[in-house]
């Protein structure tokens, strides 16, 4: 797989990072920049957008992110296995998150996972 490969649309299932791991749903885009680093960006609940810079090496992909909200920024990183081009398993964590918890991510590609989100 390359990093190519994984130019496109995702459907994203995920749990925060805390203990009540609430669920969520969004849409995840990831692009290529002019240097072929990872563009990503995130749409949570058709309300919350969030943006990443990454890179990806032996099926890996390793995101940094960032989001705003109620004037703050919030950052942190998630890390995907690649299990195939079309399937993304995630962790990721906040800096200012619970350290006794992880958040979880699934990502499905559009294309190919046809599911509606809520």
């Amino acid at each position: 797989m390359t990093i190519k490969d994984l130019v496109g649309t995702y459907t994203i299932e995920g749990r925060n990072q805390d203990q009540e791991q609430q669920s969520y749903k969004g849409l995840l885009t990831l692009s290529l920049d002019n240097t072929n680093r990872i563009v990503a960006k995130w749409l949570i609940g058709n309300t919350q957008e969030q943006h990443g810079t990454g890179f990806f090496k032996n099926n890996i992909l390793v995101v940094n992110f960032n989001y705003a909200n109620d004037n703050q920024i919030f950052k942190g990183v998630v890390v995907y296995q690649c299990l195939t081009k079309d399937l993304l398993d995630g962790f990721w964590s906040e800096k200012h998150g619970n350290p006794l918890y992880l958040g979880s991510e699934r990502c499905y590609r559009a294309e190919t996972h046809k599911e509606t989100l809520h």
